[in-house]
């Protein structure tokens, strides 16, 4: 039996043709041919199950044969804020694994420590969308571009607030503890620092607006390995 392919078409219901990227894909790496079937997503709940129409050079087209709206696999809205690593390619990875767990929405941190000012988002979108259709998610987590520190806090988030960081003076309970006690559809915003940490101020300032400070452990963990287990954390609750 063929397996069926997954792509992501944001605008599926109201178009007939996948989009560029895909239809590549669709057409020269996997070679999908007239009367074949796949599975679209829509990144906002929707599957819809279609069959290929035209195949050819950069093109793919299609007709929906099933409109399959998807249930939610957690309750709630799990935003993660994250200083981003030196290197590109541990964020990167780190993005990837998060978006298979499952969470809904990511804000990149410029902080006093942070070692990287600027970020690819586009690149970072793709590697999303990858993540997506490999783990078979019908909703595409939404990824904000770089803001500073002090600006993301002033804004106002909302439902349950944390921020992980490591400095003993500020007494921290267990994020995964806290996210049990957390109502199961409250929002959850969990703030991730760079490489050398928050500032001590930057801490004084998530806590006067309202964040509970949270360990992730006994070990000290890298950035991207402390996103992650953020993301099982909520995940797993």
């Amino acid at each position: 039996m063929k397996e069926v392919r997954y792509f992501y078409a944001p605008d599926a219901a109201v178009t007939d043709e996948l989009p560029p990227d895909e239809a590549t894909h669709a057409v020269r790496v996997i070679r999908m041919a007239c009367g074949d079937e796949m599975i679209l997503m829509d990144g906002r709940g929707n599957y819809y199950r279609a069959e290929v129409t035209l195949a050819s050079g950069k093109h793919c087209r299609y007709r929906i044969l099933e409109t399959l709206p998807q249930q939610r696999q957690w309750p709630g809205h799990f935003h993660l804020a994250i200083a981003p690593t030196k290197l590109n390619d541990r964020m990167e990875w780190m993005l990837e694994k998060a978006t298979e767990v499952g969470l809904d929405e990511v804000s990149f941190l410029n902080c006093k420590f942070s070692e990287r000012k600027v970020i690819k988002l586009e690149r970072m979108e793709r590697i999303v969308v990858s993540a997506v259709k490999q783990s078979h998610k019908a909703w595409m987590p939404r990824l904000n571009d770089m803001e500073s520190f002090k600006d993301f806090i002033a804004n106002h988030q909302q439902g349950a607030r944390f921020i992980a960081h490591c400095y003993p003076e500020y007494p921290r309970t267990s994020l995964f503890e806290e996210m049990c006690h957390v109502a199961p559809d409250e929002d959850v915003t969990v703030l991730i620092g760079p490489e050398g940490d928050f500032s001590v101020d930057e801490v004084k300032m998530a806590l006067q607006a309202g964040y509970r400070s949270v360990s992730l452990g006994e070990s000290r963990l890298r950035t991207e390995t402390a996103g992650l287990v953020a993301t099982t954390m909520f995940y797993l609750r």
